[in-house]
């Protein structure tokens, strides 16, 4: 059972080295559990991607899901114009956006929620929400949720993925001057927006009152009654 394992463990460490291409050919030629490899290796890209776009977690994994199902049927259509990691975003891109559009767009329209919700008016989370590293999080998410269909993905890809701008525009189908100017319009709405959320906030930033107010004002009357004395 140890040799199992540890035959298991080996292979998997041998794999996690191999090129995506190489990968690919041999699941072509019927290596269909090594599959698995890709997918361990984009789970988390293809995830968040599609989870900008679709703006809801269970809507996300089914997309992503879905995405690997039509990567793998059409594998023989991979033809190394791009990389395959490229060509698997665009994958789910598409399937988010479709999803997205055919789910929303009649809805958003009608009651404005394509617009970011700092331009509508709403707050999206009180300032004590954000207390903790995790609600920090929690309100990245909401400012990325809060943008624009367009800009979702490029942020996604660019800030939290780590992708060129290349490699975004190539994945989003687009142009890399027009990636860039996504990513320059998606970095401002992004600030605007966070700091739109933290609102009251801003007023406790730096403070200096309370104690260290008292502690101040207590040293510098000492000085001057020492010296009028």
């Amino acid at each position: 059972m140890r040799a199992s394992l540890s035959s298991a463990v080996e292979s998997s460490l041998a794999l996690s080295a191999v090129s995506d291409e190489a990968i690919v050919g041999r699941v072509r030629a019927g290596r269909v559990e090594e599959f698995a490899v890709i997918m361990r290796r984009y789970n988390q890209r293809l995830f968040r991607v599609a989870r900008a776009i679709t703006r809801d977690s269970s809507e996300a994994e089914d997309v992503v899901q879905h995405a690997y199902l039509s990567a793998y049927a059409h594998l023989h259509q991979f033809a190394g114009h791009s990389a395959f990691s490229t060509w698997l975003t665009r994958i789910v891109i598409n399937e988010a956006l479709a999803r997205y559009r055919a789910q929303h767009r009649e809805r958003d329209l009608e009651s404005g929620a394509l617009a970011p919700e700092w331009c509508t008016g709403a707050s999206m989370r009180s300032p004590e929400d954000h207390a903790s590293g995790a609600e920090l999080v929690g309100l990245l998410e909401s400012a990325i949720d809060s943008l624009p269909e367009t800009y979702r993905a490029i942020i996604v890809l660019r800030e939290l993925e780590g992708c060129s701008t290349q490699e975004a525009a190539q994945c989003l189908s687009i142009s890399e001057e027009a990636a860039r100017v996504r990513l320059h319009r998606a970095r401002t709405l992004l600030r605007e927006s966070l700091w739109q959320s933290i609102g009251a906030a801003a007023d406790d930033v730096f403070s200096f009152g309370g104690e260290r107010c008292n502690r101040i004002v207590e040293r510098v009357l000492a000085r001057l009654r020492a010296t009028a004395d």
